[in-house]
């Protein structure tokens, strides 16, 4: 009898994809979604062992789509092509993620604007400022990156923001900014430019309500830590 040339796991590949259409992606383990991610990466090859090598190198699937291209590429397998393919997953997903937060986000869920804020910011190599402006029922209007810096330190005048914040007839705006460092632990400039724009944003009747730091999995609240008092909030 005549042996089939079609490798064994290109039956394996197609079964997964049935499976993912028939009960989507919750149907699958870590290690199984980034195996079927692969085979549209790797196009004859097993991807089952490589997607365990990765999950054991970086320990989980959003470590792996968080690793760079160089640390990808030091994983036996995968080359610049397959780096850049998992690249673009996290890509798309953070731009998935971003475009329908603005339509949702509250500051009475302080999660969500966390979540906002880590997507934005947190895996960003330099210092970005963003300024997030809310409605007086404190649903998110708009966001905007303000200012961007060096490692060390941002550049910022608050007339900049509140002549934004005024054009947008904005009642509130929250503050943040990253760490590319990895500590969110404030600055003394840091402390000193929300202060002032504190203080500015009081004569025009414009509440600052926190001011978040980020960093890759931690974060700073400056209203947490009462450099910035709570203010009261209207009722939904």
């Amino acid at each position: 009898m005549k042996k089939s040339s079609t490798p064994l796991h290109f039956g394996h590949r197609h079964r997964m994809k049935q499976r993912f259409l028939s009960n989507g992606v919750d149907s699958f383990l870590d290690h199984e979604i980034l195996e079927l991610l692969l085979t549209y990466a790797i196009p004859r090859k097993d991807t089952k062992p490589l997607a365990w090598e990765l999950i054991k190198h970086f320990g989980s699937l959003s470590e792996v789509l968080d690793a760079d291209e160089m640390a990808l590429t030091e994983i036996n397998g995968i080359g610049p092509h397959t780096a850049q393919f998992l690249m673009l997953i996290r890509g798309i997903i953070k731009r998935y993620m971003h475009a329908d937060l603005p339509k949702q986000i509250r500051m009475a869920n302080p999660e969500e604007v966390l979540n906002y804020c880590q997507a934005s910011l947190a895996d960003k190599q330099e210092e970005f400022l963003e300024v997030l402006l809310l409605s007086i029922r404190y649903t998110l209007k708009s966001a905007k990156i303000i200012a961007t810096g060096t490692v060390d330190k941002i550049l910022i005048e608050p007339k900049q923001i509140l002549r934004w914040a005024l054009k947008e007839n904005a009642a509130a705006l929250i503050l943040v900014h990253n760490h590319p460092s990895g500590n969110p632990l404030p600055s003394a400039e840091d402390i000193r430019m929300t202060e002032q724009i504190v203080e500015a944003a009081k004569l025009l009747n414009i509440q600052v309500l926190d001011h978040l730091i980020v960093s890759k999995g931690t974060y700073y609240s400056f209203l947490a830590h009462g450099i910035i008092k709570e203010q009261k909030r209207p009722q939904p």
